[in-house]
């Protein structure tokens, strides 16, 4: 059986490190590699082993995959291009990999009667070879039609990924999700280390004292639900507790303490009399 070709358009982290575990899978062929500069091609196929780099939208070769890995603000100009310029296969698929870019940013292929989907790698790949050792197991989520969800759910299990479809519309949700996981997580690791530093915490014990319990409530509330692994003044409706920490909180820390405050009460309401409730969020609405 041959292996199905894949060009690849954006030749950056991104694109470097799934053409490699597309090359390194066997079950995928990369035939075409296009980037900004002849360079960055060059660079590509070496570091994925296969491919031909090629300088024009126009030269590159018919494929049964085309991935655009290329930043979410130029993914619609580019399918635009690509609808006029390039050639397809008959069963041709292109898929951009954007964690927040809508299907519809390939519209001019689609109406062109090109199969056209969407697969999001839920990882970082700040270094192509790092990311093709630990990517085994990602989350790969899925946008696209039936026909075109398993054609890229056979592509994502190929490269060790775990495939799963995202409801119509749901790519913003999806990528909200990811953000505040990942991108507020490290703001509340700054915050909390500015506030123990504020309590006399030496800056190079900070993260000996704030690191082991973010990972400890982190494991615990993946593993037991967020609701059961709630702990401190809120569940326990200390609202003095909360009034004390209001008191000693930056201007600026305010009002983030206080929304999350509050939707902490939310999640602690099971645990909570209607008194607890009541005087808790009258002290963060304050």
């Amino acid at each position: 059986m041959s292996s199905a070709s894949v060009n690849i358009v954006g030749a950056g982290r991104l694109g470097q490190s799934l053409g490699r575990l597309l090359a390194d899978s066997g079950c995928y062929r990369i035939a075409g590699v296009l980037s900004a500069h002849p360079e960055s091609s060059a660079r590509a196929v070496a570091f994925i082993g296969q491919g031909e780099a090629v300088g024009t939208l126009a030269a590159l070769p018919a494929a049964d995959y085309t991935l655009l890995s290329v930043p979410d603000g130029a993914i619609a100009g580019l399918a635009e291009v690509l609808a006029c310029e390039a050639r397809f296969e008959a069963n041709a698929l292109v898929f951009h990999a954007s964690g927040a870019g809508e299907l519809d940013l390939l519209a001019p292929l689609a109406e062109c009667g090109i199969a056209v989907g969407c697969l999001h790698p839920a990882y970082s790949f700040a270094e192509p070879a790092r990311a093709v050792a630990g990517f085994v197991g990602t989350p790969c989520a899925l946008d696209g039609d039936e026909v075109v969800c398993a054609r890229l759910a056979a592509l994502a299990t190929a490269i060790g990924g775990r495939p799963f479809r995202l409801a119509a519309g749901g790519k913003a949700a999806y990528h909200a999700a990811l953000s505040v996981a990942s991108n507020y997580l490290v703001t509340l690791t700054e915050l909390a280390g500015q506030l123990a530093r504020q309590a006399g915490v030496p800056d190079e014990n900070v993260a000996g004292l704030i690191g082991p319990l973010m990972r400890q409530t982190l494991e615990n509330a993946l593993m037991l639900g967020p609701a059961a692994a709630l702990t401190g003044p809120i569940v326990r409706g200390d609202a003095g507790t909360v009034a004390r920490h209001l008191a000693v909180l930056p201007d600026d820390a305010q009002a983030a303490y206080r929304r999350l405050g509050e939707r902490t009460v939310t999640l602690a309401a099971g645990r909570l009399d209607a008194a607890q409730r009541g005087a808790l969020l009258a002290m963060l609405r304050d």
